[in-house]
């Protein structure tokens, strides 16, 4: 285990860098965002997430890639919604919907760096109530933990009011190391997927997966285009126990077995996240959370945090040759 400093934010924080290391993994994690930064399986040449060694590309056009998305990943419609009986507004920064929580995300704030061990990693935020529209006073936990050839993260959430939680990981992965994910195959657990309109927001139908172009409860190689891909795929009708919901696998057959207590899986082709010097479809956002602008529409699964529960998300990538 490593900690160094990766750089002064614009504001003037420092950054740390935390590497940590299994048998079968080693695994750099940033203060800011809780970013993933880095992801070398031993025996493989190439990182298997798209990061940067730059802060500046983290605080530009990389802002999304391998942070913590929250309190409310995804989309809220029109950039409000009602919590516990009052209308609570939120940044418009998506046509008239807030994506990301605005400047109230997860991905810009340092987070203080917890206890440390050779093969884990807490860090910890404070949110005040009313940060970008959110009530609640909100203490937030990311733990990652390596074993073997699996990286998890356990993000655990306590409120002092009603609220809003819906927070995800956004790393993007190619297992190739190539230009782009062509030739991967990509199989998931879920027998429903959500629409969405010009905006990539849900318009509320719930259609099934089976026989259509979003079935893909067989694997199936994909390709850029072939189906465009930036929906939530339907797992289950609320959090279950941590269960298998997706398989990636490159063109090499290194794979990554994905888990998760969440009930839905936002799967983004990357056509536009593009890191500096590379091109659109790089590598794929896998974001395990619940149903995005789940708010606006009573079908979805809630994702209403009340005060006295301690909430728990946990998400495994396992990786094999």
């Amino acid at each position: 285990m490593t900690i160094t400093t990766f750089g002064t934010t614009q504001d003037g924080q420092s950054v740390q860098k935390i590497t940590l290391s299994s048998d079968d993994l080693t695994v750099s994690l940033l203060t800011l965002g809780a970013i993933v930064q880095s992801v070398r399986l031993k025996g493989v040449a190439h990182d298997l997430t798209a990061g940067s060694d730059s802060l500046a590309d983290y605080q530009g056009a990389m802002r999304f890639h391998g942070s913590m998305m929250g309190p409310v990943a995804n989309r809220i419609g029109n950039a409000r919604a009602v919590i516990a009986g009052k209308t609570h507004q939120f940044d418009v920064n998506l046509g008239p919907h807030c994506l990301h929580s605005g400047s109230a995300g997860l991905h810009l704030k340092v987070w203080q760096l917890g206890e440390v061990t050779a093969q884990s990693c807490a860090l910890h935020l404070t949110l005040p109530d009313g940060e970008g529209g959110f009530p609640g006073n909100r203490q937030v936990t990311a733990r990652f933990s390596l074993t073997d050839a699996t990286l998890r993260l356990d993000i655990h959430v306590e409120t002092d009011a009603e609220t809003l939680w819906n927070a995800t990981n956004h790393s993007y992965w190619n297992l190739d190391g190539s230009p782009d994910w062509s030739g991967h195959s990509l199989q998931i657990h879920a027998d429903r997927w959500l629409p969405t309109d010009d905006l990539d927001r849900p318009t509320g139908e719930i259609c099934p997966t089976a026989g259509g172009a979003m079935d893909f409860r067989q694997p199936r190689v994909i390709t850029p285009k072939n189906p465009p891909l930036d929906h939530c795929f339907g797992l289950s009708d609320g959090p279950l126990p941590l269960r298998d919901v997706l398989i990636l696998r490159g063109a090499s057959g290194l794979m990554m077995t994905v888990a998760t207590t969440e009930p839905g899986v936002q799967v983004y082709d990357g056509r536009n996240a593009r890191r500096p010097g590379q091109g659109p479809y790089e590598a794929l956002a896998i974001e395990t959370q619940g149903w995005p602008d789940a708010p606006s529409y009573p079908a979805f699964p809630s994702i209403s945090l009340m005060p006295g529960v301690s909430q728990v998300q946990s998400t495994e990538w396992r990786f094999t040759c």
